[in-house]
């Protein structure tokens, strides 16, 4: 049997060209596109797995206008075989909830569903860079009825023919998990790099053929077609605003070598300065709501739902991070709203204590021997379980490797759309013109996207109302000892294709994310410093650590793509957002996406020998130098008392 290879990408805007419009909404139509970056090694991936099987036939597939033709033909120039691409004005303005409900029935109705007697595996990007959500391939999988891996770095397809092993990327390390086909798998950028197209294969794609469809071609039903576009989406865009740094023009230190440049930062910092004056917002103008009835959809629905995530037998952080919001909520909705945490794994009973401390009003526990460590598939359906029982109306995930695809096939299952990666969760109202009435109250779930240079606003009109909260954003709730709440015991019911991927190993590593959630400054290197391994960023991490402070040291995005560093210590949108008290970047030009891991820091001390680095624009305090010359010096600063102005613990 012959094995087909499928490849779903995606045609994206460049960030930088792209434009608010009048309605407040992205303007993306004179911007210039590519292939998102992440689709790539997908597609590469599935061109190493030819290699095994030189039969294979090769798929690639997307979703769009008629202009994304160009990213199929590249795709077909790189040695792809077939392109289809789903073109239909219905489909304009979809979530990813409709995006992939249009895409798994284009893959149906191409003869690809969990009970093809052909093998076939499914390849895409972790996420897309305008939208940064990392859902599509989830729902995909769900709405298939297949098991999926996602965040994974490389594959290897097993002798028996039938079978995949997955190296996936999670906090603190990685796993190694074996799939069965068919299956969806989503690829991170550290996986083996896209190869350009070849002169052969730049002819071929000239003259291939671009499979058209369009909706009605694929035999997506007339209910299915209410659940598509920005009609039928169960999430929109409320609106965009631009995203401004608070932080005041930087202060760079001056001197003739590096003893006097190291000597005025620890002056300024011994200042306290650069402080900025809080703005005083305007107040908004309020809309015109006169004659407009105020409704409430929310119905049997209420109360919010979150879920703990167990590692190495304790509550990760982000979990807990979750309470915090939630409790907002709870407050802003009142009414004796609850928060009901769920929480799976093997004699976990003890853990819900913690849960009641620190918020959590309720704990649904699922105690499984089989569930010790995380498997998407069994979680996933738990916990819908636990949603069609208990109807909340809000659930919320931390936006972990766990979080961010699980989020996602609960949502196909419960045909709820998902905002992804927040860093603001608000009760709010909905002016609803089309239908003239105000619909109260609702989620407003606030999350960067365009490379982090503007904040959407998204709503969710189907329930619960699902979404996930950016790791580090939000503070750990004050514990309260000896707090208690209701332990509920829930026995799912699970059949023995939930547990149809399984676990071959799991490796984690001693930093990590932990650790740079709880440190108080954080030394981070980019890639000028891969030079020397990192060795100086590590020493003043240590240095740090020596003189009684909890330090530790990360990187940018680029020194884990380069194999310096492991991912658990990457900061930026697509690893950590931290908020320690001082954040040290050497070597790091400043990103957008890296900004948006770091701004939270209380201060931000910025090292590098470009002045007109980007780093500069958002740091608080500035050395412009060749770090191999500064650092020495601050490391020697430090072994003699110098500790940024933080206390010793």
């Amino acid at each position: 049997m012959a094995l087909t290879i499928i490849s779903l990408i995606k045609q994206v805007p460049l960030p930088s060209e792209m434009r608010m419009g009048d309605d407040g909404l992205m303007d993306r139509t004179k911007a210039k596109s590519i292939i998102n970056i992440d689709c790539q090694f997908g597609l590469e991936a599935g061109l190493q797995l030819k290699k095994k099987y030189p039969d294979a036939r090769m798929i690639v597939c997307s979703m769009g206008p008629a202009s994304f033709e160009t990213a199929l033909r590249t795709a077909i120039s790189m040695g792809y075989d077939e392109a289809y691409l789903l073109s239909d004005r219905k489909l304009g303005g979809s979530d990813t909830y409709a995006t992939g409900l249009a895409i798994s029935t284009m893959l149906r109705n191409m003869g690809f569903s969990k009970d093809s007697k052909e093998p076939f595996v499914i390849f895409a990007g972790r996420q897309t860079s305008d939208g940064d959500t990392a859902h599509v391939p989830s729902q995909v999988a769900e709405s298939l009825g297949i098991p999926q891996a996602t965040f994974v770095e490389r594959i290897e397809p097993n002798d028996d023919g039938n079978t995949i092993t997955a190296r996936r990327i999670i906090e603190g390390g990685y796993q190694m998990l074996k799939l069965p086909m068919p299956c969806v798998i989503s690829f991170t950028p550290t996986g083996i790099k896209p190869r350009k197209p070849s002169l052969i294969g730049a002819i071929k794609a000239r003259r291939a053929t671009i499979n058209m469809r369009t909706v009605d071609d694929i035999g997506m039903s007339a209910e299915e077609q209410k659940k598509i576009g920005i009609n039928g989406s169960p999430t929109i865009v409320a609106g965009v605003e631009n995203i401004e740094s608070d932080r005041p023009p930087i202060v760079m230190c001056s001197g003739q070598n590096e003893e006097q440049l190291v000597d005025s930062l620890m002056d300024n910092i011994k200042k306290g300065g650069n402080k900025l004056e809080k703005k005083v917002e305007k107040a908004k103008k309020e809309a015109d709501t006169t004659g407009l009835e105020a409704v409430d959809l929310r119905g049997d629905n209420k109360g919010i739902l979150t879920w703990a995530e167990v590692v190495n037998g304790k509550i990760a952080r982000p979990s807990i991070e979750l309470l915090t919001p939630a409790r907002h909520l709870a407050d802003q909705l009142g009414g004796d709203t609850k928060i009901t945490t769920v929480l799976i794994g093997k004699n976990v009973r003890p853990l819900a204590q913690t849960l009641f401390e620190h918020g959590s009003d309720k704990v649904i526990i699922v105690e499984n021997d089989k569930l010790e460590e995380y498997l998407i598939l069994p979680f996933a359906e738990i916990i819908t379980q636990i949603i069609h029982q208990y109807k909340p109306e809000i659930t919320l995930f931390a936006a972990t490797t766990a979080g961010r695809e699980l989020a996602p096939r609960i949502g196909m299952k419960t045909g709820s759309g998902v905002t992804a990666d927040c860093t603001g969760l608000e009760i709010g109202d909905y002016i609803d013109k089309k239908n003239k009435r105000i619909i109260r109250p609702i989620l407003h779930s606030r999350r960067p996207t365009y490379g982090e240079s503007k904040l959407a606003t998204i709503l969710g009109f189907v329930y619960p109302q699902i979404s996930t909260a950016r790791a580090g954003t939000f503070a750990v709730p004050e514990r309260v000892e000896g707090r208690t709440g209701e332990v509920i015991d829930f026995t799912p019911s699970l059949n023995a294709d939930t547990y149809a991927t399984s676990i071959l190993e799991t490796v984690r590593g001693e930093g990590g994310l932990a650790s740079l959630f709880e440190a108080d400054i954080i030394v981070a290197g980019g890639r000028g410093t891969t030079g020397d391994d990192l060795k100086l960023v590590k020493e003043l991490a240590q240095a740090l650590k020596d003189q009684g402070l909890k330090a530790e040291w990360a990187c940018s995005r680029v020194v884990v793509d380069e194999g310096y560093s492991e991912y658990a210590r990457q900061i930026g949108q697509t690893g950590k957002t931290v908020r320690p008290k001082v954040y040290i970047a050497i070597g790091i030009s400043g990103a957008i996406q890296h900004i948006a891991g770091i701004k939270e820091s209380g201060i931000i001390v910025a090292i590098d020998q470009n002045p007109k680095a980007n780093i500069f624009r958002y740091a608080d305090f500035g050395i412009c130098g060749l770090y191999q010359d500064i650092v020495p010096e601050l490391i020697e600063r430090v072994r003699q008392g110098f500790t940024f102005g933080l206390e010793k613990h």
